[in-house]
């Protein structure tokens, strides 16, 4: 499993011989930066959209692009927010869901919990998270920002099921994303 995470704290606590690496890799990477920041849903189809609501309060909005199968990767899934929201909330939520979806043991569980938490940030009312669903894991963007990969088609699948599984606590919101503009 591998996670990619950017995050000025760990640069500047590393050692300098680490921060030098850092620096060599990323002038490495530097062609693939217009990569990683590429719209994330390019080259996929809009299907459909729909609200999140809990407890009569509208919390995000959402959108699927997919290919020609929406519950199997490439896919991207937008979420919208409408409330503040930590992002350690929503890493126990997601972690909440996969666990009430079934299947997945509790240390698996914890260890994408933790992984979550450093990815996801807080949001305020119109900012937004993309989860962009490959065969190899996934990738998030916040604001159209690359903030993180999770390397592990297993997590890639637990979490998008929170959405697209049948079995899913809002069935009504899969409905409407699995319906094609």
């Amino acid at each position: 499993m591998s996670c990619i995470l950017n995050s000025p704290i760990a640069d500047l606590a590393a050692p300098a011989s680490s921060r030098r690496r850092r620096l060599v890799l990323a002038l490495l990477s530097a062609p693939f930066a217009a990569f990683a920041a590429a719209d994330p849903t390019a080259g996929l189809t809009r299907w459909g959209s729909g609200e999140f609501r809990r407890f009569g309060f509208l919390v995000y909005e959402a959108v699927l692009w997919a290919g020609d199968d929406p519950i199997r990767p490439p896919l991207a899934l937008k979420l919208t927010y409408k409330r503040n929201i930590t992002g350690k909330d929503i890493a126990d939520a997601s972690v909440n869901e996969i666990r009430n979806l079934g299947g997945v043991d509790e240390g698996r569980l914890k260890l994408w919990g933790e992984l979550m938490g450093r990815i996801f940030p807080d949001v305020r009312p119109g900012d937004h998270i993309v989860g962009l669903y490959l065969p190899e894991g996934a990738r998030f963007f916040h604001n159209n920002r690359l903030i993180g990969v999770i390397g592990e088609p297993e997590f890639a699948r637990a979490f998008f099921a929170i959405w697209l599984d049948p079995k899913t606590s809002a069935p009504a919101l899969r409905a409407a994303l699995l319906r094609r503009s």
